[in-house]
């Protein structure tokens, strides 16, 4: 047990971040207080969130979501009670076995570990309302909704946060967090103090698309694990499903932010159609007998890497200079670390950053060793996934601008590039056909280890190995995802806009 006192703290928003991270500190005795500038949910259900809640301060609200591993594993071992809720609001749990292929999943046997590898899939409006009313729940977190925060109090080098600027209110906390997301405005407050925060702000050059749907009446959406896939990547265009609750589901299309023409397309609810309709691991669910749309398509954008220092120095052989830019003040999830949501990793590296600072606080009752300490595990727990994410989008970037620069993917061009190659293509044909592959890849796709960590083991080295030297031709199909090339595509959109001026 701590004998560190009880905190009095402010959370400024009420995201999925926010809610988290107020149930990671009430959790160790602290008062909590959240403010949040949208009003409350609407009275009734997850269809009237999702339709009629006014959340600007959360601009992904409608964007499809999903829980990996690391996230679902912490609700089920801290919160039971929370993760019942969310099953009885209908969100689906897709375990492991639901996540192998047809012929591997007829000879599934579980292992210890297995447990762990599991996704809650469902819309937002879903997640925050039973995320939200549980917080609400709770004896020691107040959510103060409609409440605009317009600065902070504290002075200081570094800056001494003591507090929270509400218009003409100031009031007084012992710590405050930033949960407000990516477009905070604590780095503009802290810089007008003096403060220098150096941030790190990568473009990933991408635009994506959702629209949702709802299975019809009598009707049963396609069978996991079928000959197409559900998500892939086309280079020009990525795609993927998502399965939600109560028959409802999302389709997002990701679009490099150069291609101008399916940019407008995805745009267009009848557009975005005939891309689906076009891509085998779609086609099917927007088949106007299975489905029908109850949104049209609409984008998000401004999708970067982003990771804002909030301590200055460095430690080297013994010498550390390092100095926090601020005291009693931390940064979390988008505020602090944000990654492109393509990934889906965001609520889990938010979660895991709440429940990181809920034990340093804990652990440490001097305010500068706080603000280290919490510098210094994010830095160890969440650069590895930062990294893996920034590496990804680069990775698209380049293949994108190579189709439509009319370059031949499936060429190396090196020796270094046919090894890469040759790799990944053996390690996805290793995925799909050999169980122990597929545990060690899905650890890394949970987040329940560092991106890549599955290499270390021999016998993944081993297998892998043994299919580079079966030769990259017999491992293309599990590289290959179905669909038209970039000019097949461009031909489809064209094709679809003649019709509609035809009509």
């Amino acid at each position: 047990m701590s004998n560190i006192a009880p905190l009095n703290i402010a959370i400024v928003g009420a995201g999925i971040c926010g809610l988290g991270a107020s149930l990671a500190l009430a959790r160790k005795g602290h008062k909590v207080t959240i403010f949040e500038r949208d009003v409350p949910p609407p009275p009734g259900g997850a269809d009237e969130a999702f339709f009629d809640w006014d959340r600007k301060g959360a601009g992904q609200f409608r964007h499809p979501h999903a829980f990996l591993g690391l996230m679902c594993n912490i609700l089920r071992d801290n919160y039971p009670e929370l993760l019942t809720d969310f099953e009885a609001a209908g969100a689906r749990r897709v375990g492991f076995e639901l996540m192998l292929p047809p012929e591997m999943a007829a000879n599934y046997v579980p292992e210890p570990g297995d447990e762990d590898l599991w996704v809650l899939m469902c819309r937002r409006a879903v997640m925050e309302t039973v995320l939200r009313a549980y917080t609400e729940r709770q004896g020691n977190i107040t959510i103060k909704s409609g409440q605009t925060v317009t600065g902070l109090i504290g002075e200081g080098t570094p800056v001494n946060v003591t507090g929270l600027q509400l218009g003409d209110e100031e009031v007084s906390f012992d710590i405050v967090v930033d949960c407000s997301g990516r477009t905070t405005k604590f780095p503009g407050w802290l810089r007008y103090r003096g403060a220098v925060i150096e941030v790190e702000d990568d473009d990933a050059e991408i635009v994506y698309f959702t629209r949702h749907y709802k299975v019809k009446p009598g009707q049963v959406e396609p069978a996991p694990g079928g000959k197409e896939r559900g998500a892939g990547d086309l280079g020009y265009l990525k795609y993927g499903v998502f399965p939600g609750e109560n028959g409802h589901f999302a389709i997002i299309l990701c679009v490099p932010t150069p291609e101008v023409a399916l940019r407008k397309a995805v745009n267009d609810p009848v557009q975005f159609d005939a891309i689906c309709h076009a891509i085998p691991g779609t086609r099917d669910w927007v088949d106007p007998d299975l489905a029908e749309p109850t949104t049209d398509s609409f984008g998000f954008g401004d999708i970067r890497a982003v990771w804002r220092h909030y301590v200055n120095g460095e430690d080297v052989e013994g010498w550390d200079s390092r100095v926090p830019v601020a005291t009693n003040f931390f940064a979390i999830g988008d505020a602090a670390v944000r990654t492109n949501p393509l990934y889906g990793r965001g609520c889990s590296t938010g979660m895991l950053h709440a429940h990181i600072l809920a034990d340093i606080l804990e652990e440490e009752a001097d305010p500068i060793q706080r603000a280290l300490i919490l510098d210094q595990r994010t830095e160890d727990q969440l650069r590895p996934i930062f990294k893996a994410s920034l590496d990804e989008d680069r990775a698209g970037i380049k293949r994108s601008a190579a189709l439509m620069n009319g370059e031949d993917l499936a060429r190396p061009h090196s020796l270094k590039a046919w090894f890469a190659m040759s790799f990944g293509d053996a390690m996805a044909g290793a995925a799909l056909s050999e169980i122990h592959v597929i545990r060690g890849f899905m650890r890394t796709f949970h987040l329940l280890e560092k991106p890549g960590d599955f290499l270390k083991d021999k016998r993944i080295r081993n297998t892998i190995l043994r299919y580079m030297l079966r030769g990259r031709s017999r491992n293309a199909s599990a590289r290959i995802v179905n669909g038209p090339d970039r000019a097949g595509m461009l031909a489809v959109i064209a094709d679809e806009g003649i019709k509609r001026a035809a009509e």
